[in-house]
């Protein structure tokens, strides 16, 4: 017996991965700020300190950074999903193989954690490399999604 998915679920189904990543960019955006904060904690003194620390963002980056693994990682697998299902194949270019390096560099970046906590500095300038690496093939990402997005509509009118 096989299983049919009905053609509108597999239609709208296509613009589930842009949306969701357009969200998971927005929290990468704040836990870029977040981040900014720990360092900003990190060096300063006195009241900023204090005032600084009060705002736990040692926490909210760490468990930000966890919502962005999983976010990215669910993403990636579902807009490879819903592209096999609704094509047969996958298109292997530029938007897709960025996209698997990036779910690796989030990976990589996460696993610093431990390091990090310990206090390795080459670990914390590994991680913040990766990120704003990361951050700016994500919005690249974001330029080429559009232009593929671009596209399926216009499949959608012409059938």
């Amino acid at each position: 017996m096989s299983f049919e998915i009905p053609e509108n679920v597999k239609v709208w189904s296509q613009f589930f991965h842009p949306l969701l990543m357009w969200v998971v960019l927005a929290i990468a955006l704040y836990a870029l700020y977040t981040g900014i904060q720990v360092i900003r904690t990190r060096s300063a003194d006195g009241d900023a300190k204090k005032a600084l620390v009060q705002g736990k963002f040692n926490t909210k980056h760490y468990q930000i950074g966890s919502l962005l693994l999983a976010l990215m990682t669910l993403g990636t697998l579902g807009g490879m999903a819903v592209t096999y299902i609704n094509n047969g194949k996958l298109f292997v270019g530029p938007h897709l193989l960025a996209g698997l390096g990036m779910v690796g560099m989030m990976s990589v970046s996460a696993s610093l954690s431990p390091y990090m906590q310990k206090g390795a500095n080459w670990a914390r300038l590994t991680h913040i490399l990766l990120n704003v690496t990361l951050l700016g093939l994500f919005g690249w990402q974001a330029a080429t999604g559009i232009q593929i997005v671009q596209r399926i509509l216009e499949k959608m009118q012409t059938a």
